[in-house]
C-alpha cells in the first residue's frame, strides 16, 4: 500500500512519538504539582464551582463524572506514568491497537484537565498538546510504517503553529514591520529566561536580523513544507533551528519543544542516513481509521484556515472543546515597558507610613532585582504567568486575585509551594498589599557597579492593604 505510508519517516516518527512523550510527562507533572492551589476543591478558582456554571457540551472530560482533588491527583499521576513508559519506547513494539490506545488515554486525560482548568490553562500550547496529541494516536509504531495522511496533518498543523504567529505580527503591533520589536521583546516577555538580558542587550542592528528571520520562518518557511524533498526537509530544520533560538531567549513552556517535535515529523530521515526498514502492510481497519480522521480534521480546518486570511485573526482560539483544530499565533503586541506586580505582606497590625513589608518572591517571575532568571521550560508556573498578564491590566486577575490574597493571609500551604519565598515562614501576615512596580534590565555598567540585573522603580498600587475578614 505504498500510497498510504513512507518507510523514509520511521526516524523521524520515532524522535517526533519521543519529543511528544516527553512533553506530556511535563505537562501532567505541572498539573500534578500545581492543581490544588490553582483549581482544587480549596483553590482560587475550585474546579465544583466551575463546573456546576458550565454546560458538558463545553467543557466535556473525565471530571463531568466525578471530581476530587485525589482524582485529578491520580489522573495526572497515571499521565506521567504513561507518558514516561512511551519515552523509553514501551509502545514502540506492541500490537498497533494497543499503541493507538495508549496514546489516546494521555489525550483524554489531557483534554479533562485542560477543560477544567479555566483561565490558568487558557494558553495556545495547551491546545496545541492536545491537537498534536490527537494526531499521535494515528500515527501508528513499528508495527506499520508512518501513515503519509497523518505525516500530512502534522505538516498542515505546524503551517498554522507558524504562519498565524508569522500573519498575527504583520497585523499587529508596528515594530514587527519596522524591525524594532526585539528591542524591547527579551525585556518584556512573560518569563524572561537567564540569557534574556544578554539578548536584549545586543546591537539593535542585531535585533532587527532577528525579526526578519523570525519572518522568514514565519512567512515563508511554512509554505516549503509542502513541496518535496530535499526542500521541506530544509525548511523543517530551518523552523526547528529558530524555536532552539527561542528556547535560550525565554521562557515558553513547551510550546517551542512541540514546534520543533513537528518540525522534525517533515524531516525525511532516508536523507540523513537513516536506514528505511520495511515495516508490515497496514491492516485494512487502520487505513480506514485513518483516512476517516483525515476527511474530519480537514472538514474541521475550514475556520482556522479561514481565521488566518481574516483582517480580525483571532490567536490562540480553539474551536471545538475537544480541541482538534485551532488557530495559533503569539505577541501581535509588544509591550515596550515591563511592569511587575510585587505582593508583600506585614505582621503588623496597623498599617502606617512607617509599616515594614516584606515581599514575596515567585519561582519565575522577575521580583528580587539581584537574582538572574531561571529556565523553567518546558516546565510551565502558571501562577507567574498569570501574574505577567495582571501587571498588562488589573481585569486579567479579576478572579483569582483577590482569593490569592486571601490563601496568603491564611499561610494557605499549597499556595506557598508556588511561591519561590515566603517572607513569613512561622505565622501568616497580618496585611497582604501589591504594588505595580516599572522594571529594566540592567546596563553593562550598572551590573558592574551595583550587581543588580534588573533596576525597578515604584508606581502604583495595584491591590490595597487587606487582612483576613475584611
Amino acid at each position: 500500500m505504498e500510497w498510504f505510508v513512507d518507510d523514509g519517516y520511521a526516524l523521524s516518527r520515532l524522535v517526533f512519538q519521543r519529543v511528544l512523550a516527553a512533553v506530556y510527562l511535563v505537562a501532567f507533572l505541572t498539573a500534578a504539582r500545581q492543581f490544588r492551589a490553582l483549581i482544587g476543591e480549596r483553590g482560587m478558582l475550585p474546579v465544583p464551582r466551575y463546573l456546576r456554571g458550565v454546560p458538558f457540551r463545553r467543557a466535556p472530560g473525565l471530571f463531568r463524572l466525578r471530581y476530587s482533588d485525589r482524582l485529578f491527583a491520580a489522573c495526572s499521576w497515571t499521565g506521567v506514568a504513561l507518558s514516561a513508559a512511551l519515552l523509553a519506547g514501551a509502545a514502540d513494539d506492541i500490537p498497533l491497537a494497543l499503541a493507538m490506545a495508549w496514546w489516546a488515554v494521555l489525550w483524554a486525560l489531557y483534554l479533562s484537565i485542560v477543560n477544567v482548568g479555566q483561565v490558568w490553562y487558557g494558553f495556545g500550547w495547551e491546545s496545541l498538546l492536545l491537537e498534536t496529541g490527537f494526531l499521535a494516536v494515528f500515527l501508528g509504531n513499528d508495527r506499520t510504517a508512518p501513515p503519509v495522511l497523518v505525516l500530512l496533518l502534522l505538516r498542515w498543523l505546524l503551517f498554522r503553529v507558524e504562519f498565524g504567529a508569522g500573519m498575527i505580527k504583520m497585523r499587529g503591533d508596528p515594530c514587527w514591520r519596522d524591525l524594532s520589536c526585539l528591542r524591547y521583546h527579551h525585556e518584556t516577555q512573560p518569563m524572561p529566561g537567564p540569557l534574556s538580558r544578554f539578548f536584549h542587550l545586543l546591537p539593535a542592528p542585531l535585533h532587527r536580523v532577528e525579526v526578519a528571520a523570525n519572518h522568514v520562518a514565519q512567512l515563508v518557511l511554512p509554505f516549503l513544507l509542502f513541496t518535496p524533498q530535499p526542500v521541506a526537509s530544509v525548511a523543517a530544520g530551518l523552523i526547528a533551528v529558530t524555536q532552539l533560538w527561542l528556547v535560550l531567549s525565554g521562557n515558553f513552556a513547551w510550546l517551542n519543544w512541540l514546534t520543533i517535535a513537528l518540525a522534525l515529523s517533515a524531516v525525511d530521515g532516508s536523507l540523513v542516513g537513516a536506514p528505511a526498514r520495511a515495516a508490515p502492510e497496514p491492516p485494512v481497519w487502520y487505513v480506514v481509521l485513518v483516512v476517516a480522521v483525515t476527511v474530519l480534521v480537514v472538514v474541521r480546518s475550514y475556520r482556522p484556515a479561514r481565521n488566518l486570511l481574516s483582517r480580525e485573526q483571532r490567536m490562540n482560539t480553539s474551536w471545538d472543546p475537544f480541541h482538534l483544530v485551532n488557530s495559533y499565533g503569539a505577541f501581535g503586541t509588544v509591550s515596550r515597558v515591563r511592569r511587575e506586580v510585587v505582593i508583600e505582606g506585614t505582621a503588623e497590625p496597623v498599617v502606617g507610613p512607617d509599616t515594614v513589608w516584606r515581599e514575596y518572591g515567585f519561582r519565575g517571575k522577575p521580583t528580587d532585582p539581584y537574582r538572574t532568571p531561571r529556565q523553567f521550560a518546558p516546565y510551565h508556573l502558571r501562577l507567574d504567568w498569570l501574574m505577567w498578564f495582571a501587571a498588562l491590566s488589573p481585569g486579567y486577575a479579576r478572579a483569582w486575585f483577590g482569593p490569592l490574597v486571601e490563601r496568603l493571609l491564611a499561610g494557605d500551604r499549597d499556595t506557598l509551594r508556588l511561591l519561590r519565598v515566603n517572607p513569613f515562614p512561622d505565622a501568616p501576615p497580618v496585611f497582604v498589599r501589591a504594588r505595580i512596580w516599572r522594571y529594566r534590565f540592567t546596563t553593562r555598567a550598572e551590573r558592574r557597579a551595583t550587581g543588580a540585573v534588573w533596576h525597578r522603580d515604584g508606581e502604583r498600587e495595584f491591590w490595597p492593604p487587606t487582612r483576613l475578614g475584611r
